[in-house]
């Protein structure tokens, strides 16, 4: 038998696997303890599915490691006689999102309907995990001996700030390479870099209280979604109002968009729909803040520094998504076009913030795009305050383990078509060396990760673990 048709012996397993970790609701709660007072640093939930992953491991033979419960892994040793052998990682999460609503069913109980698997976690990131770990299970029950160590990584919170992955690595060291299940196939072979930064303006005059004055906007509830809702309040005499009410029926009759207002006390509140999308295609969705922004811009407040501060914004940002007007119009051949998307806003009285979520090509570093932001701007009263930064990720078709992983692809679904891709998105893949997401997505398929009802062909799970069988056995047995 050959360690493929032993995977394919294991289907009815793999599906039990899947269903009982699928019930372990491995959402991110408060910090707590166990019994014993040993810290669980991302709650009780993720700690009991990582206990339980842990275990699964250590049932099928495999040396396992707990790292203060922050992370660990499930390691397929290699030979003895190899001296400081080196290390694949395949790194894997066993948080999900939280549930959210709109579900037909319990996201934490696994059915199986029409060819499909339902549950949360069934595609990002439980499936494609315990695809790996049977995946390697195969190899080893072959008796198959590894010149590489094999080590199945796991992650515990990935879906928020990936502190659990830092620490692991920081104790354990980094691989020599690796891949993530946590992507597409045939292979993400580069990450573009992520930026957040927030633009942002202090306001030093003050305005009288019989001037027309925005007092508060707000929209946005993170950095990488284009919001889809903006409110804005604002305060005057009641005759500007009703030219404010012109001007956006005016705004609305022109552009169709849905903008409305609506008096509350001595204020008058303004708000703009749009439409939400990922941070990582704001073309796909329409800019709340952009919206109220445009309409903005067309009144005329008490403060000059408030109506500088919003010409700028329409000036160089507007409903641009590339950076084309404020300096970071970057592109290259692998990535595509630099991806700017405004996530949040915050104005008042003192100080007004935008926050920027901006994704640029593998060929580009942090400071190309932050030294054109700040050549544009230099006349204005703007300055950048850096929030976060991860560097891109980027191997060649050429390199070695790449090849191999393509191979395996190609080898298992004959698919020579679809080429292997950069993302603009992230995974562990910024934080480990030497490492590209591999799967599990299939060229064609409805990606349901994150939504209600989410989703996973039952055939591509088990053509995804003959992939990473495959890709296993060709970088770390041959």
């Amino acid at each position: 038998m050959s360690y493929l048709d032993r995977l394919d012996s294991y289907k009815e397993d793999m599906l039990k696997s899947l269903s009982a970790s699928i019930a372990k609701k491995s959402v991110l709660s408060q910090p707590s303890k166990t019994e014993g007072g040993e810290l669980m640093p991302f709650g009780k939930d993720i700690h009991e599915a990582f206990l339980y992953t842990l275990q699964m491991g250590e049932e099928m033979g495999f040396e396992v490691a707990n790292i203060d419960n922050y992370g660990g892994h499930i390691e397929f040793k290699a030979s003895e006689e190899i001296q400081e052998p080196e290390v694949l990682a395949i790194s894997a999460h066993v948080d999900v999102v939280p549930e959210g609503t709109g579900w037909k069913n319990d996201p934490f109980t696994m059915i199986e309907k029409d060819g499909y698997v339902y549950g949360r976690g069934v595609a990002d990131d439980k499936g494609p995990l315990i695809a790996c770990l049977y995946a390697m299970k195969a190899i080893k029950e072959e008796g198959i001996v590894p010149n590489k160590t094999i080590r199945l990584v796991l992650g515990l919170d990935e879906e928020t700030e990936k502190d659990g992955m830092y620490y692991y690595l920081d104790r354990v060291g980094q691989p020599e390479m690796g891949f993530t299940p946590d992507g597409s196939f045939p292979l993400v072979n580069g990450e573009m870099g992520i930026l957040i930064f927030d633009l942002a303006q202090k306001f030093n005059s003050k305005v009288g209280k019989d001037e027309l004055r925005l007092t508060k906007l707000e929209s946005g509830t993170a950095p990488n979604i284009v919001p889809r809702i903006a409110k804005a309040v604002v305060s005057g005499r009641e005759e500007e109002y009703s030219n404010i009410r012109d001007i956006i029926d005016a705004y609305c009759d022109e552009t169709g968009y849905n903008v409305t207002s609506k008096k509350q006390g001595s204020s008058l509140v303004i708000t703009a729909e749009g439409l939400a999308a990922h941070g990582a295609h704001p073309d796909l969705g329409l800019n709340a803040i952009s919206i109220m922004m445009e309409i903005l811009g067309r009144i005329e407040f008490g403060s000059d520094e408030l109506n500088d501060f919003i010409h700028a914004y329409n000036e160089y940002i507007g409903f641009n998504y590339n950076g084309e007007k404020i300096g970071c119009e970057f592109y290259d051949e692998s990535s595509g076009p630099l991806i700017f998307n405004v996530g949040m806003a915050n104005i008042s009285e003192d100080i007004a913030t935008i926050t920027v979520n901006i994704r640029y090509p593998v060929s580009n570093t942090d400071k190309d795009v932050y030294s054109g932001i700040e050549e544009t701007i230099r006349d204005t009263k703007i300055g950048i305050v850096k929030k976060m930064h991860e560097s891109p990720v980027f191997l060649s078709l050429s390199n070695p383990m790449v090849e191999k992983m393509l191979k395996a692809y190609i080898d298992e679904t004959g698919d020579t078509e679809t080429k292997p891709e950069v993302s603009p998105g992230g995974t562990y893949a910024k934080l480990i060396d030497n490492t590209l997401a591999f799967g599990a997505l299939f060229p064609g398929e409805e990606d349901t990760m994150h939504q209600a009802d989410e989703r996973m062909s039952i055939e591509s799970f088990y053509k995804m673990a003959r992939i990473y069988a495959r890709a296993i056995y060709t970088i770390c047995c041959e």
